[in-house]
């Protein structure tokens, strides 16, 4: 990256998380996963790479650049965001592709812009792209295999980790070599993303600036006890049923 163009990024969105779309074949250098060209990738304070997954961004939703007032909201609305970058070689710097945002957030900023029909329209058209991106089959047994090592997770939130970290998106886990051999590590990693995302007040602590690892540390004691819960062995837990907050 140019440094003279990541500078005026920087000046511009100071305060800002930034993601960028690179143009080179690229590495995360925390879990090593070759990422390819046209990667998602966000920068460690000493400028190497990481995945969105090692960057604990791949839960967010992408919004397109082009609704100001929509992606004015969902940012708003959305208690972790990332503005998306990538390389214009005709203007030579950097230019905003669009958010990441919570889909929470997303999702309360469509309620507030648009009418109920434009509402209903907009989101059968991202279901079915999100159906597009996902390969049924290997959705199907990364859940089968959630299920497996956390018998007590419930079924359908067995579905929902699944078809999170298998979406054809550059950083998510279920994407790595090993997810895709449905590696019991790899499958534990998309389980444990997916409770610190959901089940802590980890993403309020990312956005209001706190460091990554110390944010995971604050979390780190909730986040083993519900993994220990749901691999007890037993019937899983109705989804009517979830883990109340401590």
């Amino acid at each position: 990256m140019g440094k003279y163009a990541l500078g005026r990024i920087e000046a511009q969105d100071k305060a800002d998380i930034k993601v960028f779309i690179s143009s080179r074949e690229s590495r995360c250098d925390e879990c090593g996963e070759d990422l390819g060209r046209g990667a998602w990738i966000t920068l460690k304070e000493d400028k190497g790479a990481l995945c969105l997954s090692c960057g604990d961004l791949d839960h967010l939703v992408f919004l397109p650049a082009g609704d100001a007032c929509l992606s004015r909201r969902a940012k708003k609305y959305s208690m972790l965001s990332a503005i998306v970058y990538k390389w214009s070689k005709s203007r030579k710097r950097y230019e905003r592709q669009g958010l990441l945002v919570t889909g929470e957030g997303l999702r309360q900023a469509e309620e507030t812009c648009l009418a109920d029909a434009d509402a209903r329209e907009r989101h059968r058209l991202r279901q079915q792209e999100r159906t597009a991106e996902h390969d049924q089959e290997y959705v199907r047994r990364f859940a089968a295999e959630v299920a497996r090592q956390f018998p007590r997770c419930p079924r359908l939130r067995s579905a929902k980790i699944a078809e999170h970290a298998c979406l054809k998106y550059s950083g998510r886990v279920g994407r790595s070599a090993k997810a895709k051999a449905l590696d019991s590590e790899a499958i534990r990693l998309a389980v444990t993303a997916h409770v610190r995302h959901t089940e802590t007040q980890y993403d309020e602590l990312l956005g209001r600036g706190d460091d990554r690892q110390e944010a995971r540390l604050l979390v780190q004691d909730r986040v083993n006890d519900i993994l220990a819960r749901w691999s007890r062995s037993a019937k899983p837990q109705s989804e009517n049923r979830p883990i109340p907050r401590e």
